[in-house]
Protein backbone atom coordinates (compact mmCIF):
# COMPACT_ATOMS: atom_id res chain seq x y z
CA UNK A 1 0.00 0.00 0.00
CA UNK A 2 1.51 3.32 -1.08
CA UNK A 3 1.90 6.30 1.23
CA UNK A 4 -0.88 8.30 -0.40
CA UNK A 5 -3.26 5.37 -0.18
CA UNK A 6 -2.39 4.78 3.50
CA UNK A 7 -3.11 8.44 4.20
CA UNK A 8 -6.51 8.21 2.53
CA UNK A 9 -7.38 5.01 4.38
CA UNK A 10 -6.45 6.60 7.72
CA UNK A 11 -8.53 9.68 6.92
CA UNK A 12 -11.49 7.52 5.89
CA UNK A 13 -11.25 5.50 9.11
CA UNK A 14 -11.46 8.67 11.19
CA UNK A 15 -14.25 10.26 9.17
CA UNK A 16 -16.33 7.07 9.09
CA UNK A 17 -15.29 6.14 12.64
CA UNK A 18 -14.05 2.69 11.68
CA UNK A 19 -12.05 2.42 14.88
CA UNK A 20 -11.15 -1.28 14.80
CA UNK A 21 -9.47 -0.97 11.40
CA UNK A 22 -7.68 2.21 12.50
CA UNK A 23 -6.43 0.44 15.62
CA UNK A 24 -5.04 -2.37 13.46
CA UNK A 25 -3.25 0.09 11.18
CA UNK A 26 -1.64 1.86 14.16
CA UNK A 27 -0.58 -1.36 15.91
CA UNK A 28 0.86 -2.80 12.69
CA UNK A 29 3.00 0.31 12.13
CA UNK A 30 1.24 1.42 8.96
CA UNK A 31 0.94 5.09 9.92
CA UNK A 32 3.30 7.19 7.81
CA UNK A 33 5.23 10.07 9.40
CA UNK A 34 3.44 12.52 7.11
CA UNK A 35 0.07 11.40 8.48
CA UNK A 36 0.94 11.42 12.19
CA UNK A 37 0.03 15.01 13.01
CA UNK A 38 -3.33 14.98 11.29
CA UNK A 39 -4.13 11.61 12.87
CA UNK A 40 -3.28 12.77 16.41
CA UNK A 41 -5.24 15.99 15.89
CA UNK A 42 -8.28 14.12 14.56
CA UNK A 43 -8.22 11.54 17.35
CA UNK A 44 -8.11 14.30 19.98
CA UNK A 45 -10.98 16.07 18.24
CA UNK A 46 -12.94 12.81 18.23
CA UNK A 47 -12.06 12.25 21.93
CA UNK A 48 -10.54 8.82 21.18
CA UNK A 49 -8.19 8.75 24.13
CA UNK A 50 -7.54 5.02 23.79
CA UNK A 51 -6.29 5.42 20.23
CA UNK A 52 -4.14 8.40 21.23
CA UNK A 53 -2.46 6.05 23.73
CA UNK A 54 -1.94 3.53 20.93
CA UNK A 55 -0.20 6.22 18.89
CA UNK A 56 2.21 6.80 21.78
CA UNK A 57 2.89 3.07 22.02
CA UNK A 58 3.34 2.27 18.34
CA UNK A 59 4.44 5.43 16.51
CA UNK A 60 8.08 6.23 17.23
CA UNK A 61 8.44 9.51 15.33
CA UNK A 62 5.69 11.75 16.65
CA UNK A 63 6.39 15.46 16.23
CA UNK A 64 6.92 17.74 19.21
CA UNK A 65 3.69 19.57 18.38
CA UNK A 66 1.81 16.26 18.54
CA UNK A 67 3.30 15.46 21.94
CA UNK A 68 2.40 18.92 23.24
CA UNK A 69 -1.20 18.39 22.13
CA UNK A 70 -1.31 14.95 23.75
CA UNK A 71 0.21 16.23 27.01
CA UNK A 72 -2.28 19.08 27.24
CA UNK A 73 -5.15 16.73 26.37
CA UNK A 74 -4.35 14.27 29.15
CA UNK A 75 -3.55 16.96 31.73
CA UNK A 76 -6.82 18.76 31.13
CA UNK A 77 -9.22 16.33 29.41
CA UNK A 78 -12.13 18.06 27.66
CA UNK A 79 -15.73 17.00 28.04
CA UNK A 80 -16.32 13.67 26.34
CA UNK A 81 -12.73 12.48 26.66
CA UNK A 82 -13.28 10.12 29.58
CA UNK A 83 -15.54 7.63 27.82
CA UNK A 84 -12.79 6.16 25.67
CA UNK A 85 -10.34 6.27 28.59
CA UNK A 86 -12.27 3.49 30.34
CA UNK A 87 -10.60 0.85 28.19
CA UNK A 88 -7.19 2.25 29.19
CA UNK A 89 -8.02 1.77 32.89
CA UNK A 90 -9.28 -1.75 32.19
CA UNK A 91 -6.03 -2.59 30.41
CA UNK A 92 -3.90 -1.43 33.36
CA UNK A 93 -6.19 -3.20 35.85
CA UNK A 94 -6.10 -6.42 33.84
CA UNK A 95 -2.32 -6.37 33.61
CA UNK A 96 -1.95 -5.65 37.34
CA UNK A 97 -4.28 -8.53 38.29
CA UNK A 98 -2.55 -10.85 35.85
CA UNK A 99 0.81 -10.01 37.45
CA UNK A 100 -0.59 -10.80 40.92
CA UNK A 101 -1.96 -14.12 39.66
CA UNK A 102 1.41 -15.03 38.19
CA UNK A 103 3.19 -14.06 41.41
CA UNK A 104 0.94 -16.52 43.26
CA UNK A 105 1.21 -19.26 40.64
CA UNK A 106 2.65 -22.38 42.24
CA UNK A 107 3.85 -23.59 38.84
CA UNK A 108 6.34 -20.77 38.54
CA UNK A 109 9.68 -20.95 40.29
CA UNK A 110 13.15 -19.46 40.30
CA UNK A 111 13.76 -16.45 38.09
CA UNK A 112 10.25 -16.40 36.60
CA UNK A 113 8.59 -16.31 40.01
CA UNK A 114 10.94 -13.54 41.16
CA UNK A 115 10.18 -11.61 37.97
CA UNK A 116 6.43 -12.06 38.48
CA UNK A 117 6.67 -10.70 42.02
CA UNK A 118 8.65 -7.67 40.84
CA UNK A 119 6.14 -7.04 38.03
CA UNK A 120 3.18 -7.33 40.42
CA UNK A 121 4.60 -4.59 42.64
CA UNK A 122 5.45 -2.36 39.68
CA UNK A 123 2.03 -2.69 38.03
CA UNK A 124 0.22 -2.32 41.32
CA UNK A 125 1.81 1.06 42.02
CA UNK A 126 1.27 2.12 38.40
CA UNK A 127 -2.47 1.39 38.61
CA UNK A 128 -3.57 2.24 42.14
CA UNK A 129 -4.59 5.82 43.04
CA UNK A 130 -4.03 7.24 39.55
CA UNK A 131 -6.96 8.81 37.72
CA UNK A 132 -7.81 7.44 34.30
CA UNK A 133 -6.27 10.44 32.53
CA UNK A 134 -3.09 9.97 34.59
CA UNK A 135 -2.94 6.33 33.48
CA UNK A 136 -2.87 7.68 29.93
CA UNK A 137 0.00 9.99 30.93
CA UNK A 138 2.09 6.91 31.81
CA UNK A 139 2.41 6.16 28.10
CA UNK A 140 3.66 9.66 27.35
CA UNK A 141 6.20 9.82 30.16
CA UNK A 142 7.60 6.40 29.29
CA UNK A 143 7.60 7.02 25.52
CA UNK A 144 10.81 6.84 23.49
CA UNK A 145 9.51 9.93 21.65
CA UNK A 146 10.18 12.03 24.74
CA UNK A 147 13.86 12.94 25.00
CA UNK A 148 15.03 15.85 27.17
CA UNK A 149 14.82 18.47 24.42
CA UNK A 150 11.29 17.45 23.42
CA UNK A 151 10.15 17.15 27.03
CA UNK A 152 11.47 20.61 27.86
CA UNK A 153 9.67 22.06 24.84
CA UNK A 154 6.41 20.36 25.82
CA UNK A 155 6.56 21.54 29.42
CA UNK A 156 7.28 25.13 28.36
CA UNK A 157 3.92 25.24 26.53
CA UNK A 158 1.79 24.41 29.60
CA UNK A 159 -0.49 26.89 31.36
CA UNK A 160 -0.98 27.23 35.12
CA UNK A 161 -3.70 24.59 35.61
CA UNK A 162 -1.80 22.14 33.43
CA UNK A 163 1.40 22.69 35.41
CA UNK A 164 -0.49 21.97 38.63
CA UNK A 165 -1.97 18.78 37.19
CA UNK A 166 1.48 17.64 36.04
CA UNK A 167 3.08 18.40 39.43
CA UNK A 168 0.32 16.46 41.21
CA UNK A 169 0.83 13.53 38.85
CA UNK A 170 4.60 13.54 39.35
CA UNK A 171 4.07 13.92 43.08
CA UNK A 172 2.03 10.73 43.13
CA UNK A 173 4.91 8.90 41.46
CA UNK A 174 7.45 10.28 43.93
CA UNK A 175 5.25 9.10 46.81
CA UNK A 176 4.85 5.66 45.20
CA UNK A 177 8.58 5.15 44.74
CA UNK A 178 9.18 6.35 48.28
CA UNK A 179 6.65 3.86 49.72
CA UNK A 180 7.79 0.99 47.51
CA UNK A 181 11.58 1.29 47.11
CA UNK A 182 11.69 -2.28 45.77
CA UNK A 183 9.76 -1.21 42.66
CA UNK A 184 11.87 -0.87 39.56
CA UNK A 185 11.93 -1.58 35.83
CA UNK A 186 11.37 -5.20 34.82
CA UNK A 187 11.24 -5.18 30.99
CA UNK A 188 11.78 -8.94 30.81
CA UNK A 189 8.30 -9.44 32.27
CA UNK A 190 6.89 -8.26 28.96
CA UNK A 191 8.40 -11.07 26.89
CA UNK A 192 8.64 -13.77 29.57
CA UNK A 193 5.25 -13.32 31.24
CA UNK A 194 3.23 -11.37 28.68
CA UNK A 195 2.93 -8.35 30.98
CA UNK A 196 3.28 -5.70 28.27
CA UNK A 197 2.30 -2.84 30.58
CA UNK A 198 5.66 -3.18 32.35
CA UNK A 199 7.19 -1.44 29.33
CA UNK A 200 5.03 1.63 29.99
CA UNK A 201 5.60 2.28 33.67
CA UNK A 202 7.60 5.52 34.06
CA UNK A 203 10.91 4.94 35.82
CA UNK A 204 11.99 7.00 38.80
CA UNK A 205 14.55 8.58 36.46
CA UNK A 206 11.74 9.66 34.09
CA UNK A 207 9.77 11.19 36.96
CA UNK A 208 12.76 13.09 38.39
CA UNK A 209 13.79 14.36 34.97
CA UNK A 210 10.29 15.65 34.27
CA UNK A 211 9.94 17.25 37.71
CA UNK A 212 13.30 18.98 37.30
CA UNK A 213 12.25 20.40 33.94
CA UNK A 214 8.94 21.66 35.32
CA UNK A 215 10.89 23.55 37.99
CA UNK A 216 13.34 24.93 35.43
CA UNK A 217 10.74 26.00 32.88
CA UNK A 218 8.19 27.51 35.26
CA UNK A 219 10.33 28.85 38.09
CA UNK A 220 8.64 32.25 38.35
CA UNK A 221 5.12 30.85 38.15
CA UNK A 222 5.84 28.37 40.91
CA UNK A 223 7.44 30.99 43.16
CA UNK A 224 4.80 33.66 42.71
CA UNK A 225 1.69 31.50 43.04
CA UNK A 226 1.09 30.20 46.57
CA UNK A 227 -1.15 27.34 45.40
CA UNK A 228 1.94 25.56 44.12
CA UNK A 229 3.88 25.82 47.39
CA UNK A 230 2.02 23.19 49.41
CA UNK A 231 2.33 20.61 46.66
CA UNK A 232 6.04 21.31 46.26
CA UNK A 233 6.67 21.14 50.01
CA UNK A 234 5.04 17.71 50.18
CA UNK A 235 7.31 16.49 47.41
CA UNK A 236 10.52 18.00 48.82
CA UNK A 237 10.94 15.64 51.77
CA UNK A 238 10.19 12.57 49.67
CA UNK A 239 12.70 13.53 46.98
CA UNK A 240 15.27 14.14 49.70
CA UNK A 241 14.81 10.65 51.17
CA UNK A 242 14.84 9.00 47.75
CA UNK A 243 18.13 10.71 46.92
CA UNK A 244 19.89 8.81 49.69
CA UNK A 245 19.48 5.46 47.94
CA UNK A 246 18.74 6.40 44.37
CA UNK A 247 21.00 5.77 41.39
CA UNK A 248 19.90 9.17 40.10
CA UNK A 249 21.08 11.05 43.20
CA UNK A 250 22.69 13.82 41.13
CA UNK A 251 19.37 14.61 39.42
CA UNK A 252 17.63 14.29 42.79
CA UNK A 253 20.02 16.78 44.36
CA UNK A 254 19.24 19.29 41.61
CA UNK A 255 15.52 18.85 42.14
CA UNK A 256 15.89 19.26 45.90
CA UNK A 257 17.82 22.49 45.39
CA UNK A 258 15.12 23.85 43.11
CA UNK A 259 12.35 22.79 45.49
CA UNK A 260 14.00 24.48 48.45
CA UNK A 261 14.48 27.66 46.44
CA UNK A 262 10.90 27.71 45.22
CA UNK A 263 9.09 26.94 48.45
CA UNK A 264 11.08 29.16 50.78
CA UNK A 265 9.13 31.88 52.57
Amino acid sequence: MGSDVKGLVLEACVVLEIWELLETLIVCGLVEHSSCSSLVYNLIEKRRSDLVCLCLKHISDLRTSDLVSILKYFLSPPKGAYGSMASVREEWKSQALSAVDKAMDGKLSGKKLKLAKEASVLLMIAHDEFSVSELCLHYLLASSNLDEVVLSSCISKLNGSEIMSLIQYLGKWVKKYDRFPQAGPCPKASSSLGLKACEWVPRLEDVVKCLGMVLDEHFLSLVLHSEFHEELRSIEGLVNSLALESKVCCSMANVIGSLRTEVKD
